[in-house]
């Protein structure tokens, strides 16, 4: 006694702060929602192991009738539920065979890591595992895995088996534990990036355990000391502690009765943070004991926390009921009582389109929720959609937490933006997340799929806001970055005409815009480049210039093979008497086409056998004239042509100052060619 009084004296002025992600995180929170569910709804609940690692909640189920059994006690009677640390593929196998009913409340996160495990593993990696091998997300991890599995803790660890002639050229692929160390996790990445830079690494920490044990960490830097409230079985529970008592002493509880021999030792600021599957009642439980002991009254009902921290979110008992009836306004269902159950149409589904045949038909079991109920007529009103709108937003929110992408079908456009429905939840995306540019017509999004990533979830009004110019954009950005690591100079690629410009076109590659400039068009003439292309036009172009860093693309459309110059030079020679089309008169003569894109010089000299003083006495724009190819110069891509050759000497030869009137160099200005 004279200890507590003591206790109590210290703590007069002493501040205590509880970090705010404390207690449950998403996944346990659903698994236990999910318990307390079914057992409205079923007998013979039982779990496959803890749900948690948590006695009070364990003990608290158990009161309920929901038994934690190893699979061997399984019987096809019992509706099972798995917890949300997952199992491997294996147990759900012997489950099957078993014939009993199976609930999964694997976390969303570890089931990704599954996912990843056996895709992984099917593709020849070896998976490496960060995490405590002991541990039964551990094992379920390893169960999923299609090949060679590995758990490792730590960096030593880690070096050693990448370094064993196990591993040696073999692929590998490393994860982890979702409720593993991010500190030790941080170094085994640099690490593996170094020894095996080719390995794949991905991940998979919970975004919510990184999050508390960064809070913690820094409220344990502040602290005179630290509680941790969490089963001293539970993995994250322990890493917290560890993560904290680096920085000062760390006291681990797992309820408020053993804090009667707290020493603070004169602590003037405690820290209280809470393992994943630490209830939000015992928290507060501790948090009323401590602040009893400084006289900082505080009311506190245990069984309305119980309450608040495992009920489901949503109004109404949820129940489950067979069809046994459906018109094309209500639907009867049996739910195992005396009352009828009723589903208006209105209730089955979101989809205003679906008629009640399209979506549930005799004898099949659903879930709902209750929305009244009358006993004089003993008729319960019943909902659907509701029922899917819930298990829908839990999808939503794990979307938002795992930052995934999500498709639905865009079924209003409202003002301000437009609505998608995904997973029976309407989920609004503003125009200035909808719309690729700022013109754009939302309306030309109306029943379309689009792919969208979660912004914000409301969870109380079950809400949430999307975007899906979140996802284009880094659809984008992952095209991009493989467009320049792939690709390189001479490579043809494939694109979309996405404007046109006085100087060239620009090409939409896929995540990449390169640009046509006139030059590189075309051979031939033109006055503007929509003469060759227009806007949505698919055309193969080749990479003339790339540069990754300012994200620049130079592209040809020409062909080499198109070349008129190549085709002049296969088909004409010096001495040849061809066909010319003349197409500008200067004072100096006249150019003429041989072909498209090449032209020859017709000098004021070789006009006639007699003096020329205006060569528009003699020819004009469009006559076609039959002259010799005198000089072929092809370096610099000039061709000289006589029409005086192909006429008769006379007796009298013109005389010319030929200094004065020596042709330029290039094309006059008003010889229509493609320069920019």
């Amino acid at each position: 006694m004279q200890s507590q009084n003591w206790c109590i004296e210290m703590l007069t002025n002493c501040k205590i702060l509880v970090a705010k992600t404390a207690g449950f995180c998403f996944g346990v929170d659903r698994a236990i929602k999910i318990v307390y569910n079914e057992l409205d709804i079923r007998s013979n609940v039982v779990t496959l192991g803890p749900i948690i690692h948590n006695g009070n909640v364990v003990a608290d189920l158990e009161s309920r009738g929901c038994r934690a059994v190893s699979l061997e006690e399984v019987t096809p009677d019992n509706t099972v539920i798995i917890r949300s640390h997952g199992v491997a593929r294996e147990v759900y196998d012997k489950l099957g065979g078993i014939g009993c009913q199976v609930v999964d409340a694997t976390c969303p996160f570890v089931a990704r890591i599954h996912k990843i495990a056996e895709e992984r593993s099917r593709e020849g990696y070896t998976v490496l595992i960060a995490g405590d091998p002991a541990h039964p997300e551990v094992e379920g991890i390893k169960g999923h895995c299609q090949g060679e599995a590995f758990v490792f803790d730590g960096c030593e660890e880690l070096e050693t088996l990448v370094k064993s002639d196990a591993l040696r050229q073999k692929k590998l692929a490393i994860l982890a534990q979702t409720t593993y160390n991010k500190g030790k996790w941080d170094d085994c990445c640099e690490l593996a990036k170094r020894l095996v830079p080719e390995a794949l690494i991905f991940s998979t920490i919970c975004s919510a355990t990184a999050e508390r044990q960064e809070e913690a960490a820094s409220l344990a830097k502040q602290a005179d000391m630290m509680i941790i409230v969490g089963g001293r079985h539970s993995s994250n529970t322990l890493k917290l502690k560890a993560v904290c008592e680096q920085y000062c002493p760390c006291m681990l509880i797992e309820s408020a009765d053993e804090l009667r021999d707290f020493d603070p030792a004169g602590a003037k600021l405690i820290g209280i943070s809470a393992g994943a599957s630490t209830p939000a009642y015992i928290i507060k439980e501790v948090l009323r004991t401590m602040s009893d002991i400084i006289n900082n009254e505080e009311e506190f009902n245990f069984e309305e926390a119980l309450e608040a921290s495992l009920k489901p979110i949503h109004i109404g008992k949820r129940v489950q009921g067979t069809v046994l009836s459906v018109n094309s306004n209500e639907v009867y269902v049996d739910l195992g009582t005396k009352q009828q159950g009723v589903i208006p149409a209105a209730e089955l589904t979101d989809d205003p389109a679906a008629k009640p045949e399209d979506v549930v038909k005799v004898g099949d079991t659903v879930e709902l929720v209750v929305l009244k109920t009358n006993d004089q007529d003993g008729i319960v009103t019943l909902s659907k959609k509701r029922v899917d709108a819930a298990l829908g937003f839990e999808k939503i929110m794990a979307a938002k937490e795992e930052n995934a992408v999500l498709s639905g079908v865009v079924t209003n456009v409202i003002k301000g933006g437009v609505l998608v429905s995904s997973n029976g939840v309407k989920v609004f995306v503003p125009a200035s997340q909808a719309a690729p540019r700022r013109e754009f017509d939302l309306n030309q999004l109306l029943r379309q799929q689009v792919e969208f990533k979660i912004l914000e979830v409301n969870e109380g009004k079950q809400r949430a806001v999307g975007s899906i110019r979140a996802v284009a954009k880094e659809q984008r950005a992952a095209a991009q970055n493989a467009f320049f690591e792939n690709t390189k100079v001479g490579d043809t690629v494939n694109g979309e005409v996405k404007s046109i410009t006085d100087y060239g076109v620009f090409v939409d590659l896929g995540g990449v815009d390169g640009l046509v400039r006139r030059a590189d068009l075309s051979w031939n003439r033109f006055k503007h480049p929509s003469e060759i292309v227009s806007v949505g036009d698919k055309i193969d172009v080749t990479i003339k210039d790339i540069d990754p860093e300012t994200k620049k693309v130079a592209l040809t459309y020409k062909k080499d093979s198109d070349n008129p110059w190549e085709i002049f030079r296969a088909n004409y020679e010096q001495g040849q008497v061809i066909k010319a089309t003349v197409v500008s008169i200067t004072s100096f003569g006249a150019f003429a086409q041989i072909i498209n894109g090449v032209d020859g010089l017709i000098h004021i000299s070789q006009i006639a056998n007699k003096r020329v003083d205006n060569v528009a006495d003699i020819l004009k724009v469009g006559d076609e004239v039959d002259v010799k190819i005198t000089e072929i110069d092809a370096e610099k891509k000039r061709i000289s042509l006589s029409i005086r050759a192909l006429l008769p000497e006379e007796d009298e030869q013109p005389v010319y100052d030929t200094d004065a009137e020596e042709a330029p160099a290039e094309e006059p200005a008003d010889s229509e060619g493609d320069d920019e």
